[in-house]
């Protein structure tokens, strides 16, 4: 019995020394800081707010039915061999082209436009977790391209602060051959402990803008939360974004529920030329915080887009459902609203510019 005890408390302490000191968990915000986010008209009680009300209880009953679920051995939740992914040449990155798009899978992607390499939410780690060696594994072997290979990227745009889509080690990486990061409120607190200079971050509220030469920036709600430790939930904002030239119109989700906030958006800055909206990583158990496929239909319509692109799929598993199920009931979803849908093989490019974009079924035929 002794043993048993010294054993818990040692595992106790190493957890509590290890959220304390590793460097995973990011930075925090000071008191001068916490006035400010006073200001915004959702921050209170020392928490960020959803525009509105978001329950995220689960009772013990619902949590170990959840839990049972996830550690059952279930089929296709995850591909039966790797996803291939397609090359990316670092030198054709470099040729400036004049909007392209690429996806590295779930929400990560790489934007070139008017001159600019613009990375959103880039995650390029193996695991989305803490402990990357617990964690569930990326779903591909190798990224289109080596973080070391990327050119100088003027702009990284990050969503919230969750392991999936704020990743340290990429951070870690990139950080030397970024221009400037623009993040949601208190986000810049972790950049800032990870060695990111201060003059390199924007920390923006909801519905603020800002300008990179001729591209728009605009900071837009989502229906989330955030918190990258076990105390620290609602700490930072979470966000979606429009990036806006002279010639496109762009709307990047974030994660999110569904909710008004998609409604509002688009009637304030419609229609948009494309959009990448969040399907995947649902169910019943959280849908106010992570949109069902139908629903991320349903929200493309709201914002007034031409076309749209389901993300938050492709790379890992972090819910219950088959790792297919988001694009397939997306599929059949948005063609009941006549919402055309966009679907590339990671890696391969998108043409901005043009109408036609490559869509496939590549995920039943590899």
């Amino acid at each position: 019995m002794l043993t048993i005890l010294l054993l818990v408390l040692a595992v106790a302490i190493g957890g509590f020394l290890f959220i304390k000191l590793s460097p995973q968990f990011g930075g925090d915000a000071s008191k001068e800081q916490v006035s400010v986010y006073e200001k915004s008209g959702h921050f209170s009680d020392g928490k960020f707010q959803n525009l509105i009300t978001t329950d995220m209880t689960m009772d013990f009953s619902k949590g170990m039915i959840v839990l049972r679920e996830y550690l059952k051995k279930a089929e296709n939740r995850q591909p039966e061999r790797p996803i291939p992914v397609l090359k990316i040449d670092s030198l054709d990155i470099v040729k400036n082209h004049p909007a392209k798009l690429t996806w590295f899978g779930h929400s990560t992607f790489l934007l070139e436009i008017n001159d600019k390499n613009i990375l959103i939410d880039p995650m390029f780690g193996d695991s989305p977790s803490p402990i990357p060696a617990l964690g569930t594994k990326r779903y591909s072997k190798e990224l289109p391209i080596a973080v070391e290979k990327l050119p100088i990227i003027d702009a990284v745009i990050f969503s919230h602060d969750h392991y999936d889509h704020l990743d340290y080690g990429s951070v870690l990486k990139l950080k030397d051959k970024v221009k400037h990061f623009y993040v949601p409120l208190a986000v810049g607190n972790h950049l800032r402990a990870w060695g990111v200079p201060a003059e390199n971050i924007s920390e923006l509220d909801w519905w603020e803008e800002i300008s990179l030469e001729e591209i728009k920036f605009i900071c837009t709600p989502a229906r989330h939360f955030s918190g990258r430790g076990l105390t620290n939930r609602f700490s930072t904002l979470w966000s979606s974004w429009i990036i806006k030239t002279d010639s496109l119109n762009l709307f990047f989700s974030g994660d999110s529920g569904y909710g008004p906030h998609f409604k509002e958006i688009g009637e304030r800055f419609g229609p948009f030329d494309f959009a990448m909206m969040e399907c995947g990583q649902y169910n019943e158990n959280w849908d106010n915080i992570h949109m069902m496929p139908e629903e991320t239909a349903q929200a493309a319509v709201d914002i007034q887009t031409k076309q749209m692109m389901p993300i938050h799929w492709g790379a890992f598993t972090l819910a219950l459902h088959e790792w297919t199920d988001p694009v397939e009931r997306v599929t059949k979803a948005a063609a009941k609203l006549n919402m055309p849908l966009v679907t590339p093989k990671i890696g391969q490019s998108i043409d901005l510019t043009k109408e036609e974009k490559p869509s496939s079924t590549w995920w039943r035929d590899f």
